[in-house]
């Protein structure tokens, strides 16, 4: 009788397992459902948005550069996507695509659309307010809200070196070279702090806490900082990885 009783414990024990087992596979199965099919959704939005925008205003052409090489990058994101976390990297870089469609539109002149989900590589980055000149190393740079012949360049916010750049237009992309390598770091960081000193009393763009903390500490890269790091374990990085970072939290929006 005992032996029997055994058996029989063993047998639930087993079962048990398997039951758990099998309800945390089927969980995990709608998980990474749920993250295909929202990465799916932002990444044909981004499409769509691509192929139907045209112009020939030089901030409406780079809005739209830009937006295409994330479209491709989510693409490819999508194809490589085997976990909750790429497909939700993928879906990031989706949605940074869609700010750069977003800009074109304004450049164009159109109804910008709907608020687009806050990009985690831009919090605490803000935006511009008014216009910036300076001269860094014998070159001329501006910054400003609106786009212009000589501001064509929009960046959606973000880190650079560890400090926040916020979303506006410039003259120069000089952003891309200070995340390329060491090369550029140093021109970039000269830059940066020509444009955004914290001595003015107005920097030119919305200053909360997080920019504090950036200030206070140049290597604080936030999630912003820690998601673009993943672009380039998961995906082999180049500038999307410091452009874009993952995005948690709950993301509304509608389409365009």
């Amino acid at each position: 009788m005992e032996w029997f009783l055994l058996v029989v414990l063993v047998v639930l024990i087993a079962g048990g397992a398997f039951l758990l087992r099998r309800a945390s596979a089927e969980r995990h199965a709608r998980d990474l459902a749920d993250a295909r099919a929202e990465a799916q959704r932002w990444y044909e939005r981004l499409g769509g948005q691509v192929m139907n925008l045209h112009g020939d205003e030089p901030a409406v052409r780079q809005a739209l550069v830009d937006a295409g090489e994330r479209y491709t990058a989510a693409g490819s994101q999508l194809e490589q996507s085997r976990t909750v976390r790429q497909f939700a990297l993928a879906r990031e870089t989706a949605i940074e695509g869609l700010a750069y469609a977003r800009a074109a539109r304004v450049a164009l002149g159109l109804d910008p659309g709907p608020d687009l989900p806050p990009l985690a590589a831009a919090h605490g980055a803000g935006q511009l307010t008014v216009e910036r000149e300076v001269d860094v190393q014998g070159q001329h740079f501006k910054a400003g809200p609106q786009p212009g012949n000589d501001t064509p360049y929009y960046y959606p916010g973000g880190r650079v070196q560890g400090r926040p750049v916020p979303a506006g237009w410039y003259s120069q992309p000089w952003w891309k070279p200070a995340l390329a390598g060491a090369a550029g770091a140093i021109g970039g960081l000269l830059i940066f702090d020509a444009l955004f000193s914290p001595a003015f009393a107005d920097p030119g763009y919305g200053y909360d806490a997080g920019q504090a903390e950036g200030f206070d500490d140049g290597s604080g890269g936030g999630d912003g900082g820690d998601a673009g790091g993943d672009y380039g374990g998961d995906y082999g990085g180049g500038d999307f990885g410091g452009d874009a970072g993952f995005g948690g939290g709950d993301f509304g929006g509608g389409d365009f």
